[in-house]
């Protein structure tokens, strides 16, 4: 029955996936743009030069949000790649971020402590 499960589901999201992947292509298209326009706005001298790459990742921004539904397409394929994950028994852990609550008193006098050494 779980594998069943497994495969309804891995299914799904390929024909998901299948169906948004216009959109995902779009969205990698605006993804590069952004970087190009970022990558020579930094590396350009003049202003006429700043202002052209600005409109590039402007647009290449623009773009991006115009592709919001390959949110979902990109979703499906992490669902399709944790079903192939646990289809063949590995466990998939995702990791998350744990806050430390430490008070900064300690840690100023293991610090204090490591320089008077």
């Amino acid at each position: 029955m779980k594998k069943f499960l497994l495969l309804t589901g891995g299914i799904i999201a390929a024909c998901v996936a299948l169906a948004l992947i216009g959109p995902i292509t779009g969205l990698l298209f605006s993804g590069v743009l952004v970087a190009l326009g970022m990558h020579f706005y930094i590396g350009s001298k003049s202003t006429f030069a700043k202002i052209i790459w600005f409109t590039v990742g402007l647009i290449g921004v623009l773009s991006a949000v115009s592709n919001i539904p390959a949110m979902i397409g990109l979703a499906a394929i992490a669902i399709i790649y944790v079903i192939y994950k646990k289809w063949n028994g590995i466990d998939v852990k995702i990791p998350t971020v744990e806050a430390k609550e430490e008070d900064p008193f300690t840690n100023f006098e293991k610090e204090w402590s490591n320089l008077t050494k």
